[in-house]
């Protein structure tokens, strides 16, 4: 069958062949009812796009996908991507980046994908994918990686920490010191209908303190993603019960400003109340953060490796793993005030 030429999409979308193009290479410069005018002409017509003739003649685009949660500028995602980008980029690979707001923007990827056919991976970090979706990229061979994602089922390998366990631990701590009332600091993002994986860190606790009966725990909620994120996360320490005398931060993100702010208002840590944080990022060693560590640079250089031994069809040891997540221990947590 003859592959179907840009102009003939462009003449059964009734547009222009540099909108065709542009569709393709800038989307987000499209209107979008012409882009979806364009991308069912292409499924129509059975068009895809290559990009170089290296990738016409083996049939790969040489480009990895990577789905994040967030903006690439978090310290986690930036850490991921570095993590890739150290091992695809020798191998000849790309990693394109795709920020996932809302699980209808997650919902367009995968429905555009088999028309462009411009991944040879799709990597998925910290959030859910539909099974639906799953099913689109086996149809295509394309094979999808995880890393920290909520469910393993139908991808064909990831690295993902244990949020649920790894937050026990931190909760067991502060329990063994001798609190008894904890709160849980971490929030929600509203409208985006996708499930995270940090979502487990507050069942973690509640894990620890359902072997504990004489400890409470509160949750406070913040919204998470919104730009005064900190502001409220400081408002709900400040306004918290007295009684709480230790806080659990869903992460850093949150914990390491929370801590510089508190200082402002006379609250002492740990004196007065002791900090715990999520991942170990960018200034917690140096601040005295007690927080549990992650590794996202290593896992994504593993999920790298992993998605080139799928693209080859290599054999997989080992394709779900788990790396540690060890509590270190710092200068925020003390035992209660007597």
């Amino acid at each position: 069958m003859t592959k179907a030429s840009i102009q003939a999409v462009a003449r059964e979308a009734g547009v222009s062949v540099s909108t065709v193009s542009r569709t393709f290479a800038k989307p987000d410069l499209v209107l979008p009812e012409t882009r979806d005018k364009v991308m069912a002409a292409a499924e129509k017509l059975d068009y895809s796009i290559s990009r170089s003739a290296a990738a016409l003649k083996s049939g790969q685009s040489f480009r990895i996908a990577l789905l994040a949660s967030e903006t690439i500028t978090t310290w986690f995602n930036s850490n991921i991507f570095a993590g890739l980008d150290s091992v695809l980029r020798p191998a000849g690979y790309d990693t394109v980046v795709y920020p996932m707001r809302s699980a209808s923007e997650r919902r367009d990827f995968f429905v555009d994908l088999p028309v462009r056919r411009n991944a040879d991976a799709v990597i998925v970090s910290s959030f859910n994918i539909e099974p639906d979706e799953v099913a689109r990229l086996k149809h295509m061979h394309v094979p999808i990686v995880g890393i920290n994602i909520p469910s393993t089922e139908g991808v064909d390998a990831a690295v993902s920490i244990d949020d649920r366990a790894a937050t026990r631990a931190a909760i067991e701590h502060l329990i063994a010191l001798g609190h008894r009332r904890i709160a849980f600091v971490g929030g929600y993002r509203a409208e985006t209908n996708m499930r995270y994986s940090a979502e487990a860190r507050l069942q973690g606790m509640l894990d620890a303190t359902d072997a504990h009966p004489d400890v409470e725990v509160t949750h406070l909620k913040v919204p998470r993603g919104s730009a005064d994120e900190t502001s409220a996360a400081l408002n709900a320490v400040l306004t918290a019960p007295a009684d709480i005398t230790a806080y659990c931060f869903e992460d850093d993100d949150l914990a390491l400003p929370v801590l510089y702010r508190l200082r402002q208002y006379g609250r002492r840590v740990p004196q007065d109340l002791s900090i715990i944080g999520f991942d170990d990022a960018g200034l917690a060693p140096a601040v005295g953060l007690t927080t549990v560590h992650q590794d996202p640079f290593a896992m994504g250089a593993d999920a790298g490796r992993l998605a080139m031994d799928a693209i080859a069809g290599t054999p997989i040891e080992a394709a779900f793993r788990q790396p540690p997540t060890p509590l270190m221990l710092r200068e925020t947590t003390a035992p209660p005030r007597a």
